[in-house]
């Protein structure tokens, strides 16, 4: 398990359990994936963050959203994109769209992990992380 993914890891998990219609879903806790949690519940596809255990057992507990009678997950798909063996860096105009501005691509850029729309508003590019929509 030495070349391990995190990103990779918490966004399965969000789709598994969004998939199966889970109120909850815990992740590994570390900066980079409370960073993209945060993004996820600022463009609403995620209700709540919290955590809970201590040191090396700290986890994220993501509350999923779900939509209508039939509790449709907010979440419809979840795709990495820069991977470890093979990153993808996008400048300011090369940022990309998502489903027309519907979704949100996830950026890791020198001022912190944000969407896209901020990373155009703040005129920097980065690493393209993921696409959420």
């Amino acid at each position: 398990m030495a070349n391990h993914d995190p990103i990779s890891d918490m966004l399965t998990r969000i789709r598994n359990a969004s998939e199966k219609r889970h109120e909850t879903t815990k992740i590994p806790a570390s900066r980079l994936c409370r960073s993209i949690a945060n993004v996820l519940q600022q463009e609403g596809f995620i209700a709540a963050i919290s955590e809970e255990g201590a040191g090396i057992e700290r986890q994220l507990v993501l509350e999923l959203k779900y939509s209508g009678k039939h509790r449709n997950p907010t979440i419809r798909s979840v795709q990495r994109v820069s991977k470890p063996g093979l990153r993808i860096y996008k400048n300011t105009r090369q940022l990309p769209k998502v489903l027309g501005g519907l979704g949100v691509a996830i950026i890791s850029t020198s001022k912190g992990v944000m969407s896209d729309r901020d990373a155009r508003k703040q005129g920097v590019g980065g690493e393209v992380l993921c696409y959420v929509y």
